[in-house]
């Protein structure tokens, strides 16, 4: 059964930067897609970050781009996301999520993986 295990959330201030990290075990994961999620309070979840596992094919969502980056080392089995100039509004819980078939639905799409992570909180106030 495939885990994943994200970890460094926190409370930061704003223009702040955090890495996230998700440790995946159980499975092997060459064609699977790996994506970061995020939901805020009385707010759907919404698609961050995506990193195919073999090869670089990588999309962010608008609010994020050029200032979060994903990254993944295949020898840890971990995903990386580096978050900088940290806005109020990137406040939410994050989640690491993984899809099976990295080129099958889309990618933006929540209903699309199948696998998550428990969660970490992250926190941008000054």
């Amino acid at each position: 059964q495939v885990q994943l295990e994200e970890s460094g959330g926190g409370l930061v201030q704003p223009g702040g930067s955090l890495r996230l990290s998700c440790a995946a075990s159980g499975g092997t994961f060459s064609r699977y897609g790996m994506g970061w999620f995020r939901q805020a309070p009385g707010k759907e979840r919404e698609f961050v970050a995506f990193i195919r596992w073999s090869g670089g094919t990588i999309y962010y969502a608008d609010s994020v781009k050029g200032r979060f980056t994903i990254s993944k080392d295949n020898a840890k089995n971990t995903v990386y996301l580096e978050m900088n100039s940290l806005k109020p509004e990137d406040t939410a819980v994050y989640y690491c999520a993984a899809k099976r078939n990295w080129d099958l639905g889309h990618y933006y799409d929540a209903l699309d993986y199948d696998y998550w992570g428990q969660g970490t909180q992250v926190t941008v106030s000054s």
